[in-house]
This record gives structure tokens, C-alpha cells and sequence, in this order.
């Protein structure tokens, strides 16, 4: 995440007042009202910052300390400094909400993931996660991506028989200068 440390004024900048609507409308029907939810790889805290203005109980976390830094004075919340791999709730929220962030975490160690995240949700709890629509992992800036398209990410997903796929809808990134680049905005089920 030495990414994000030395570019952190930079990203939260671009990133901060990105109209998430049509994201937000894909998980939050689906969650009862006062729901608890998890901002994994919350960045900014701006995901965080909504749920909360919504009426939902949240805890967030990053990787990176400068997002944490700056994701606790925006909303106030005790955000923690970790990893995915590093996740330890058990059956503890009624949604997590990955926007941007799983695609950080190598491939080799997303079923892994997916795993704490299943075990982190109460029973029936929903996950959505974003990927860049793309065939192939790529590094760039600093940065790793895994990536996936709509039937890539079904097989992944087949292989992981702990969650079943509610939607999964395309968007256009709707940052300056970004809207040629496809997202996967995916909403997935615990069994």
C-alpha cells in the first residue's frame, strides 16, 4: 500500500466527490435499515461517511495509514490499519462493501479472502466488490490489479461455493480522464 502512503492527497482528491449512486443503489436495498456494514479498503472514508449519514452502523478499514489517517478525521470512526488477509470478525456485519479495493489483493490469495469475508458476514450477509473489466492482471504506477470479466469472475466463483451472485452490472468509471475504463460492480450473497 506505499502506493497510496505517498499518493494519498493525490487519490483522495480525484476520488473523494465521484458521484457513487449507482453503486450505493446496487447494496443498500438489499440491506434492513440500521444495518452494519463493513468499508473494506474504505480509502478516504468518503463509502463510509454516506453509510453513516444513512443511518447505518459501520467500521472501515485500509491498508494504507495515510487513508486511515484521513478516513478517521472524515467520519470519526475508529478505523483500523490492516489487511484483507488480516480480517478476524466472525459472522459480524450484514453487509461488506469492497468498492475498489479486492482488486488490490493478488490473485493467488482472492480465494483465500473471499474466505474471511464470508466468515466475517452473518448468515445471508451480502458482499459487494468491484474489479476492473479486464482480461488480465496488470501493474501500473506502483500498483497491482486483479481483474476479471462477468465470466472470468463466475468461474472464480464457482470454485468458491460460499457465495451466490444477486447482480453483477457493468459501469464506466466517471472520473476525469478515466471514462474509457469498465468496472464489475458485483453483489454477492453468504450461503
Amino acid at each position: 500500500m506505499n502506493y497510496y502512503d505517498k499518493h494519498a492527497d493525490t487519490y483522495i482528491n480525484s476520488t473523494v466527490s465521484v458521484d457513487m449512486s449507482s453503486q450505493y443503489s446496487l447494496f443498500l436495498p438489499y440491506l434492513p435499515k440500521g444495518a452494519s456494514i463493513l468499508d473494506a479498503g474504505c480509502g478516504s472514508g468518503r463509502d463510509s461517511l454516506y453509510f453513516l449519514e444513512q443511518g447505518y452502523k459501520v467500521e472501515a478499514f485500509d491498508n494504507s495509514s495515510s487513508m486511515v489517517e484521513h478516513a478517521r478525521a472524515l467520519t470519526g470512526l475508529a478505523v483500523r490499519k490492516l489487511s484483507f488477509a488480516e480480517l478476524d470478525y466472525d459472522s459480524t456485519f450484514d453487509g461488506i462493501w469492497a468498492c475498489a479495493s479486492l482488486l488490490h489483493v493478488p490473485r493467488v490469495e482472492l480465494g483465500f479472502v473471499f474466505g474471511l469475508l464470508h466468515r466475517a458476514l452473518k448468515p445471508k450477509g451480502l458482499l459487494y466488490c468491484s474489479f476492473k473489466d479486464r482480461e488480465a492482471d496488470f501493474s501500473q504506477g506502483g500498483r497491482d490489479f486483479s481483474c476479471f470479466t462477468s465470466d472470468s469472475f463466475k468461474l472464480f466463483l464457482s470454485d468458491l461455493t460460499v457465495f451466490e451472485l444477486i447482480e453483477l452490472k457493468y459501469s464506466q468509471d466517471v472520473r476525469e480522464g478515466r471514462g474509457n475504463e469498465r468496472w464489475l460492480n458485483i453483489l454477492l450473497a453468504r450461503k
